[in-house]
């Protein structure tokens, strides 16, 4: 997902009293001493306040909408199916020259035929309040997932196969080998674009498949930790729901977080109806553009019935 900026001041004063108060306490004897605070360092310090900043610009704008669309944003069915073809057919990159290159290629339907033990892991400079609030949201989320697609997925720790990692700049260096344990088998140029991810691109999902090619195996996702709380949770939000098999995104899907234009920051309604889609037993993993889109037209057709019912 790319992205854009903001800025949220505190008062000067107020900090620095605060910080003074801090300071002068004293601990009670035999009291445990308290964990030390993370360390940020000089180049994330310079990122949280890019990206701040960037959030903040989008919202002045009326981005990364959370509302997932309404009137201004109406879609037929026939839009909807095209929609998901488009997104659930391509993928968003190739490999090139040693490194992934943002393209959509033609693809074959691909999804989760396994129930998903999902583990969080944190770089050691994210502070522990942010930890839990991020925790929190990717639970909740991934039971929202669950629900609309009917995949079991639940937060675990033991042999996961889809991990969300929250990494500061210098969390990342050194990350090979355990990007290699996580997905053994992954090629050079894959571990380079999550090491060395640049400063545009905001998080990044990658996946593996079984011999088929088309069942998920494992899944691996990279959110920035200099994010703001509402940037983090967009990541959270596109980056899951793309590995769960809506690989790409398309300019000309509205409502919907799978379009690099920021509108919508959470998933929208459409983005529901997709993934319900996508795991519809009358669509097979494998299965090409031509001979999926007769049938997503079909499904799409009984979604808005039932939305316009409702």
């Amino acid at each position: 997902m790319i992205a854009a900026e903001g800025i949220h001041c505190r008062s000067f004063a107020a900090l620095a009293a605060a910080a003074f108060l801090a300071a002068c306490q004293i601990a009670p004897v035999g009291a445990p001493a308290p964990e030390p605070e993370p360390v940020m360092s000089a180049e994330s310090a310079v990122l949280v306040t890019y990206y701040t900043r960037l959030q903040d610009r989008l919202l002045a704008q009326g981005l990364i909408r959370a509302d997932g669309g309404g009137p201004d944003t109406p879609f037929t069915d026939q839009m909807l199916a095209q929609n998901f073809v488009r997104i659930a057919l391509f993928d968003e990159y190739v490999a090139h020259g040693g490194t992934l290159r943002a393209q959509a290629t033609i693809s074959r339907l691909r999804r989760w035929e396994q129930p998903i033990r999902m583990s969080v892991e944190f770089g050691a400079s994210i502070p522990p309040a942010q930890r839990q609030t991020d925790l929190t949201m990717v639970k909740d989320y991934a039971d929202r997932l669950s629900t609309l697609t009917g995949v079991p997925i639940r937060l675990s720790t033991f042999d996961p196969n889809y991990v969300v990692m929250f990494l500061n700049e210098l969390d990342r260096q050194g990350y090979e080998a355990r990007l290699r344990e996580l997905m053994p088998g992954i090629d050079e140029s894959t571990i380079r674009t999550v090491v060395d991810l640049p400063k545009d691109q905001l998080c990044i999902v990658i996946g593996t498949f079984g011999a088929d090619g088309v069942r998920y195996d494992k899944a691996v996702a990279l959110i920035r930790g200099e994010h703001p709380d509402r940037l983090r949770l967009s990541c959270i939000h596109e980056e899951l729901a793309q590995g769960m098999g809506l690989a790409n995104d398309s300019p000309r899907a509205r409502p919907s977080i799978f379009n690099d234009d920021e509108e919508f920051g959470l998933l929208t309604t459409q983005d529901e109806m997709m993934l319900k889609m996508l795991y519809d037993p009358r669509l097979q993993p494998g299965m090409t553009a031509a001979e999926a889109a007769p049938i997503a037209r079909l499904i799409a057709k009984e979604l808005l019935a039932k939305d316009t019912d409702a």
